[in-house]
């Protein structure tokens, strides 16, 4: 009876084997599975925020000790160094991390929308960056305005303020320290017109950001063209301008195709395996 029961399991269990039925269930390619990985579950991504932030502190007492110090030389005017200080930070995965929505469009096979944005900004589920509410708590103890400028659109200013809130970011007391895109007319996606708002009253220690965008408007060029314009900007990187690993979008992923979204998927991606450079290979 146990040898006719045991035939038995074994012929359903080859049946199901060579259906199919028994067979993982494929997962499709995406580009996005390793930098969402990477950013989600790495100790490495982790260490490096919190080396980004420690840095921070360091330069943020430099430059609270240097008049001249500002990290904002496009925006910021002749006699400002009497100006009270402040720092200009970008929210998302500079001090929040998305990835969960970064999953959400892996499975479900989606692409960014605002619409499914603003839901999930509505759900309040980011978290916090490793480093980075210690940095800001830090900054604010030391009479330094934190000031966030951020592409999220400004129907997500409630939404965004308290999930920031929950972690114990400052939220600037009676100045309003978030500027979000598109809160005023002016305000686009590039940053020069919100950062110009904030030189005006304040001498700006640091700028801290995923995208070349949170430091310079040149950012949606070409990119032999954002190779330049970061050349020229190089006497700041890793002291008044420090970089939050983000590889998972960016104006970096969309240069190859010219920033031009309309573009069939498949186009976008030929266009980013064509701007790789390659190894020939070994010698026969």
């Amino acid at each position: 009876m146990i040898a006719r029961t045991t035939l038995a399991l074994g012929a359903v269990i080859a049946a199901l084997l060579s259906s199919g039925a028994g067979r993982a269930q494929e997962v499709p390619p995406n580009d996005m599975l390793l930098a969402t990985l990477w950013t989600q579950r790495s100790v490495e991504y982790k260490g490096n925020a919190l080396t980004v932030f420690a840095l921070a502190r360091i330069r943020l007492d430099e430059a609270l000790a240097d008049k001249n110090w500002t990290a904002s030389p496009a925006e910021q005017k002749a006699d400002y160094q009497n100006l009270p200080p402040a720092v200009i930070l970008d929210i998302d995965e500079t001090l929040l991390d998305n990835s969960r929505f970064q999953v959400w469009m892996l499975r479900n096979n989606q692409t960014f929308s605002t619409k499914t944005w603003n839901q999930f900004c509505a759900a309040q589920i980011s978290t916090a960056i490793p480093g980075a509410v210690e940095f800001t708590k830090y900054a604010d103890s030391k009479g330094v305005k934190v000031f966030y400028i951020t592409n999220r659109g400004a129907e997500t200013e409630k939404d965004t303020r308290e999930n920031m809130a929950k972690f114990g970011f400052p939220m600037g007391g009676n100045v309003d320290t978030f500027l979000m895109q598109n809160e005023k007319p002016e305000w686009a996606s590039a940053k020069g017109t919100r950062r110009a708002v904030v030189t005006k009253d304040y001498r700006v220690l640091l700028n801290i950001g995923d995208n070349f965008g949170d430091f310079d408007d040149r950012y949606r060029t070409s990119d032999a063209e954002r190779q330049k314009a970061f050349e020229a900007d190089m006497a700041y990187w890793g002291r008044q301008w420090l970089v939050i690993a983000n590889p998972t979008y960016g104006s970096f992923d969309t240069a190859p195709f010219g920033h031009d979204f309309k573009k069939p998927r498949e186009e976008q991606r030929k266009a980013k395996w064509d701007v790789l450079e390659s190894w020939a290979g070994p010698t026969p």
